[in-house]
């Protein structure tokens, strides 16, 4: 048999060849990056699920709710304790509703306490059936006593709380107060702020010769939100408060109380985010570095994102105070699409 001829390599065939080999690879890299992200998405998934699952407890120390009166300058202010399961200690969330309280936050009460932190909610003096007449700086002084009322011996045993380690959560309204709260009391381990209302910098400063357009505006937003369920207060006369009291309640003017202590810092599209922004701006160039600061394309109520943000806090609490570890984006364990919400 004569010898087969000699093969020739074919340019065109090779080009083939090569941008097959190319496009081979490209498909390659697509589908190694979707079973990243498919992994991604299930570890999350099986982290949500397993924090949102009932922690298992023997029959003398469940999970409970107690109903609370928590004394304040003559009144007995209506309250309640999510009670976390396991006899130790738990830390305590104090956690602050805003004006007048509508949105409660109580799915993320049930979440922190799923995660064995202890969650104390109460009703300010003049709101929602508590006895006494609604202002400001009632409420500043009403979350003094509840942090008074947990380090009581017996109501800390009752509790099975650790009144060593409390941490304010406050929404709105209840951000100004757990700001005001925590920098009048060292020992508050640390706060939550979502989407705060920083009062005083509403406020101009200096104060301009005709503040009756200043008060009509506040007097107008304080109304918008439906004072029904407040007892003896008025929109004009919250705005006066504000206005008079501005200076002291403006938040940059807590700086040096607060930057020892962690901070959590949630905003909305609500409008109240420079506030919460020039405070953390002023802790860290004081020095702070225990600062967390997320946002949420949502509105002032987190209405369709109610689980992200039950999830940011409760992995904020567990990250930090729990286990121990330095927050991270990973800690924080967000959806895949929400990490672009993390500044």
């Amino acid at each position: 048999m004569s010898a087969s001829p000699e093969r020739k390599s074919q340019p065109g065939l090779t080009v083939e060849k090569s941008r097959f080999g190319a496009a081979l690879r490209v498909v390659l890299a697509l589908r190694l990056r979707q079973t990243a992200v498919a992994l991604c998405l299930c570890a999350f998934c099986l982290r949500t699920a397993l924090s949102q699952t009932d922690v298992p407890h023997g029959k003398s120390d469940p999970a409970s709710l107690q109903p609370v009166q928590i004394p304040s300058h003559e009144a007995l202010l209506n309250g309640f304790v999510y009670i976390a399961a396991g006899e130790s200690p738990h830390p305590v969330v104090i956690l602050l509703h805003g004006l007048p309280g509508y949105e409660r936050n109580l799915d993320i009460a049930r979440d922190i306490r799923r995660n064995g932190w202890d969650v104390l909610y109460l009703d300010y003096r003049g709101s929602w059936g508590s006895p006494g007449v609604f202002t400001l700086s009632h409420c500043i002084e009403d979350a003094a006593a509840a942090i008074a009322y947990l380090r009581r011996p017996p109501v800390a045993k009752d509790l099975r709380a650790d009144c060593s380690r409390i941490v304010l959560v406050g929404h709105s309204i209840g951000g100004f107060v757990a700001v005001e709260a925590a920098s009048g009391d060292p020992a508050v381990e640390a706060v939550a702020l979502i989407s705060a209302v920083d009062l005083g910098g509403l406020v101009p400063q200096p104060l301009p010769e005709n503040i009756d357009p200043l008060v009509n505006g506040l007097s107008k937003g304080y109304a918008s939100q439906g004072l029904a369920p407040l007892f003896g207060c008025t929109p004009d006369g919250l705005a006066h408060e504000t206005i008079i009291n501005a200076r002291q309640w403006s938040f940059v003017t807590k700086v040096g109380a607060l930057r020892s202590k962690p901070l959590l810092i949630v905003t909305s599209d609500d409008g109240f985010a420079p506030g919460s922004d020039a405070l953390g701006a002023a802790l860290r160039a004081a020095g702070d570095r225990h600062i967390v600061r997320l946002h949420f394309a949502t509105d002032h109520s987190y209405s369709d994102d109610r689980m992200g943000l039950s999830q940011a806090v409760v992995n904020w609490l567990s990250t930090k105070y729990v286990s121990g570890n330095e927050f991270s984006r990973q800690a924080l364990c967000l959806p895949i699409d929400d990490q672009r919400r993390i500044n």
